[in-house]
């Protein structure tokens, strides 16, 4: 239900069980009357959750989530509605469905995968990133404008350069006000940050937003901070693709990638 007057201390309000109104933290950097994905982003994974907690535990945990922007993410409010499509025991499919004014603007699916214990073979993930703590924060607001860049607490590792940067990225906001979210919501809430840290033309000039996010992981993350190894790749041919190696503060957690439709923008000459 909704909690009455606005909060200023999340990115959504909870309007009821399945709607929730974006706060002036959501709002998004390539338009500041749009949402910015990063937060929808941790939202749906809120919802699904909120889902598969109404029933029995099964024990699975998430390995893969991929998201799919299908259109505009007006800063209004939004319905998300979670359906099991392949259910089971040790692999489960479930989806999400996003629509705004009765559009439907996202659809997210994740495989959810049995919990065993490979403790005794895990390897190969790479070291960890230098502690966040000790780093300078990095006002990401001068290159981005919107709510949602100005609520964060980024930390780059090394100096950012065009296409290539590894940076912590951290908020003090809630997801959803009064309403718990799991540290894998918080830590993917912050993932779509990835396209705009590294960023290989100036936003003035081109335009490269991402028309998907996915996400695979090894293990879960945890803490408050999302580290993110990022390269940025444009193509000839009006292509791109945003590359993470995602950390939290143990190590590799996964990797994410996005695929980005790179143009000049309309009042600017590339060249």
């Amino acid at each position: 239900m909704s909690t009455g007057a606005p909060h200023h201390d999340s990115f959504y309000e909870p309007i009821d069980e399945h709607r929730y109104k974006p706060t002036p933290h959501a709002s998004g950097a390539w338009d500041v009357n749009e949402q910015h994905f990063s937060p929808l982003g941790g939202l749906i994974v809120h919802a699904m959750e909120r889902h598969l907690a109404a029933r029995p535990d099964s024990g699975l945990v998430l390995g893969r989530i991929s998201f799919d922007i299908l259109g505009r993410l007006a800063l209004d409010e939004c319905e998300i509605r979670v359906e099991t499509l392949r259910p089971g025991r040790t692999i489960e499919l479930i989806e999400a469905v996003v629509r705004i004014a009765d559009r439907t603007v996202v659809r997210a699916r994740a495989w959810l995968l049995a919990a065993v214990d490979t403790t005794a073979v895990a390897g190969g993930a790479g070291g960890r990133l230098q502690p966040p703590e000790s780093l300078p924060s990095w006002p990401l607001a001068s290159v981005w404008p919107g709510g949602y860049i100005a609520s964060l607490d980024v930390r780059p590792v090394t100096p950012p350069r065009p296409g290539r940067t590894t940076a912590w990225v951290s908020t003090d906001l809630d997801l959803v006000a009064g309403q718990p979210s799991s540290p894998l919501a918080s830590y993917l809430a912050l993932v779509d940050t990835a396209n705009g840290i590294a960023v290989r033309e100036s936003p003035t000039a081109w335009m490269f937003p991402n028309v998907d996010l996915t996400v695979h992981l090894h293990r879960r993350p945890e803490g408050r901070w999302t580290g993110l190894d990022t390269t940025v790749t444009f193509g000839g041919t009006g292509q791109g693709i945003t590359s993470t190696v995602l950390h939290d503060i143990n190590g590799p957690v996964g990797h994410a990638q996005q695929i980005l439709t790179v143009r000049p923008q309309p009042t600017a000459d590339p060249a």
